[in-house]
C-alpha cells in the first residue's frame, strides 16, 4: 500500500515536469529578461532612469491614460449590450436558444484581422472617409471584437440562477423590478466581473484594432512595440513591466471584489 502511494506521488511529480518546464521557459525566463532590460541602461548598468522617464514623459503618461480611456468605454459599452442579451437568453422561452447563442460566438471562429478589415469596410460604406472621431472608431472594433467574451459569463451565471429563489421573491411580494434588482442583478455580479476582466485587460493592450482602424501608436500595445522596433530595448521592457504591474493589481482587486460581492450578495438574498 506504502509503494503503490509513493507511486503516485512519484507519478503526479513526473507529469509535473513538464508543465514545469514549459513555465520556466516561456513565463520565468521572458519576465527575467524583461526585468533586467527595465532596470539597466545600454551598457548593462543598473539604472531607474526607465522608471522614472515613464512617469515623467508625457507621451507615456498620455498613451497609458488613453489605454484606459478606451478600456474604459469599451468595457461599459459591452456590459450595456452584453447584460440584456446574456438576460433575455438565459430567461426566454426560445425552442433554439443554443442556436441564437453560437451567432453571437460564431465571429470569433473567423481569422480576427479578416473581421476588423470587413467591420473597417462597413464603417467606411457608412462614414464615407472614416470620418467618425478615431476614438469612436477605436471603441466599436474593440465592442464588436470583444462582446462574446462579456455575453457568455453573464449568461452562463444567469443560466445558473436558482429559479427558487425568483419564485420565492415573487411570492413575498415583489414586482418583476424588485425581483431583478434584488436577487437577479447581485447573485449575476460574478459573471459581470468575469466579463469586465475579460474585456478591459485585452482592449487596454490590443493595439491591432486602433493600427488597422485609425494607424496609430496611442495604445500601449502599439507603444511598446514601437520601443522594440526602435531597439530601444529598455525603454520597451520598463512599459512592459508597469503594464504587467497594473494588469496584476487589476486582477487581484477584481479577483477579491467578486469573492466578496459573491459572498455578501448570497446572505443578502437569504437574509431577505
Amino acid at each position: 500500500m506504502q509503494s503503490k502511494s509513493n507511486w503516485l506521488k512519484l507519478s503526479k511529480a513526473q507529469l509535473a515536469l513538464p508543465y514545469g518546464l514549459f513555465l520556466v521557459c516561456f513565463v520565468l525566463a521572458p519576465l527575467i529578461v524583461i526585468i533586467y532590460y527595465a532596470f539597466t541602461n545600454g551598457e548593462g548598468v543598473f539604472t531607474i532612469e526607465n522608471l522614472t522617464g515613464f512617469f515623467l514623459s508625457t507621451k507615456t503618461i498620455g498613451t497609458l491614460a488613453y489605454s484606459f480611456g478606451i478600456a474604459i468605454v469599451t468595457t461599459s459599452v459591452c456590459l450595456l449590450l452584453a447584460y440584456p442579451i446574456a438576460y433575455i437568453l438565459a430567461r426566454g422561452n426560445f425552442k433554439h436558444k443554443s442556436v441564437i447563442l453560437m451567432i453571437f460566438i460564431m465571429p470569433m471562429w473567423i481569422n480576427f484581422t479578416l473581421r476588423i478589415t470587413a467591420l473597417k469596410e462597413i464603417l467606411t460604406i457608412i462614414e464615407g472617409n472614416l470620418s467618425f472621431h478615431p476614438f469612436l472608431n477605436t471603441v466599436i472594433g474593440m465592442t464588436y471584437d470583444f462582446l462574446p467574451f462579456m455575453i457568455l459569463p453573464i449568461y452562463t451565471t444567469l443560466l445558473k440562477l436558482d429559479k427558487n429563489l425568483l419564485e420565492a421573491a415573487s411570492d413575498l411580494g415583489a414586482d418583476t423590478v424588485q425581483t431583478f434588482m434584488k436577487v437577479t442583478l447581485p447573485l449575476s455580479v460574478p459573471g459581470i466581473i468575469s466579463g469586465i476582466f475579460m474585456v478591459f485587460l485585452p482592449s487596454m493592450t490590443n493595439y491591432v484594432v486602433l493600427d488597422m482602424l485609425y494607424n496609430s501608436t496611442y495604445i500601449m500595445g502599439s507603444l511598446i512595440g514601437a520601443y522594440f522596433s526602435a531597439y530601444d530595448w529598455h525603454g520597451g521592457s520598463m512599459i512592459s513591466l508597469i503594464l504587467l504591474i497594473i494588469i496584476l493589481v487589476f486582477t487581484l482587486c477584481t479577483n477579491r471584489y467578486a469573492d466578496e460581492d459573491a459572498g455578501s450578495s448570497r446572505g443578502g438574498v437569504i437574509s431577505r
